[in-house]
């Protein structure tokens, strides 16, 4: 069975087009959102779904109307292929029940493992370049004086401080005011 779905991302815009494309190509069922692609929760999308059973094919107008990025796009349908659900893109004439729609579809995928690969090699490159210059990642510390240090652990040692007092005298959380104290710890075990 074919199963469409269309999208749209505002009010403004007409589904008309995709559902009559959906319906030449013989869907007998079809479901629609009106709904950013950036945004996750598509009520049509999971009753369409929700309809699939192993053997039936989601048909979309376009790629896009699937997936917010090729990421996404990849994910959805391997999740259908998992399910032994076919996925038909009429735009791109895409089939991934047909052995050309299977090689588009390998070749999406290995472009977006491609992608990630790079940003990550990027970032990597980034950080030693920057470690290089004598940067530091990461958050700046709340008490990065050693007296602020002292002190709180001279406020912790006193029972009339509160932790409650105390985090709200250095405008630190609780978390990070236990960090500090085995944070100084460890100094002090190490010296």
């Amino acid at each position: 069975m074919l199963v469409g779905y269309a999208r749209v991302s505002t009010q403004s815009q007409s589904l008309d087009l995709q559902i009559n494309a959906l319906k030449e190509a013989g869907c007998y069922k079809i479901f629609s959102d009106i709904a950013s692609g950036a945004k996750t929760a598509r009520p049509g999308l999971k009753d369409a779904e929700m309809v699939l059973r192993e053997g039936d094919v989601l048909v979309v107008w376009k790629l896009d109307r699937l997936g917010r990025s090729i990421q996404h796009l990849i994910e959805s349908i391997n999740d259908l292929k998992e399910k032994g659900i076919g996925f038909r893109s009429l735009q791109e004439a895409i089939d991934t029940q047909t052995s050309g729609g299977k090689l588009v579809f390998h070749i999406f995928s290995a472009l977006a493992e491609f992608e990630r690969d790079l940003i990550r090699e990027r970032t990597n490159a980034g950080l030693e370049a920057a470690r290089a210059r004598g940067k530091k990642g990461g958050r700046p510390k709340s008490l990065n004086q050693v007296k602020n240090i002292k002190l709180l652990k001279q406020m912790h040692a006193d029972p009339s401080y509160s932790i409650g007092d105390i985090c709200k005298t250095f405008d630190i959380s609780r978390s990070t005011f236990y960090r500090y104290l085995k944070s100084d710890k460890n100094e002090s075990d190490s010296q």
